[in-house]
């Protein structure tokens, strides 16, 4: 591999349910107008995440349920359970589907990480959203709409390069994932305007690269 090299997201499994039943619904904090959910893992939380959002985008959808799995794919429960599972809630098994189509099309085409260096050992998302739907807007306490710098690498590398984001440009950590997620990462949402936030992701991507090329420079 090369560095900045794309790390392609693999979606895993993905299920309609068109008429959920209504005791698993309660559980899941539905509407009575949320009869259909549709259910989707990925080998890549945070790739599936910002899909998950675009969803809410593309189709009368709704996030209804997140979580990453802890350790990461390389420790999954199953061959089809990845690092994340996602479902998202609809009226109708039609909308359902738009939703699971639109998540899955942004994963394999738009979310992906990029290595940092040679081996492709480290790895690093810097993705910017140029307008939240409704997942990500919840998550972040912004409006939606909002535009996004999405940051995620290893523990170390992530708390440099927020550093240097929000050095960078005009904005303002909306959420910090301190280390170690469950995945063993670390990062944030940084949110501003669209330019600035296109200059903290680029910022980061170089003090991500930065470390991986001289990681013990003091």
């Amino acid at each position: 591999m090369a560095v900045l090299d794309p790390i392609k997201p693999t979606i895993l499994a993905a299920r309609v349910i068109p008429n959920v039943d209504r005791g698993l619904a309660a559980r899941l904090g539905l509407r009575e107008d949320q009869r259909s959910i549709a259910l989707v893992t990925c080998d890549i939380d945070d790739s599936l995440y910002v899909s998950l959002d675009e969803a809410t985008k593309m189709a009368d959808v709704e996030v209804v349920y997140a979580h990453s799995f802890y350790a990461g794919s390389a420790h999954a429960s199953g061959p089809l359970s990845g690092e994340i599972i996602g479902i998202l809630a609809a009226p109708s098994p039609a909308e359902a589907r738009a939703g699971l189509a639109a998540c899955v099309a942004y994963a394999q085409d738009e979310a992906w990480f990029h290595t940092a260096d040679e081996a492709g050992d480290l790895a690093f998302f810097a993705h910017t959203i140029s307008r939240t739907g409704s997942y990500l807007s919840r998550e972040a306490e912004v409006a939606q709409g909002s535009s996004m710098a999405y940051l995620i690498a290893p523990p170390l590398e992530a708390t440099y390069a927020l550093d240097a984001a929000l050095k960078a440009a005009e904005v303002e950590l909306a959420v910090w994932f301190a280390p170690p997620s469950e995945t063993n990462f670390s990062g944030g949402y940084l949110v501003g305007p669209q330019s600035a936030v296109v200059a903290a992701c680029g910022a980061f991507r170089d003090a991500v690269l930065e470390v991986a090329a001289m990681p013990r420079e003091v």
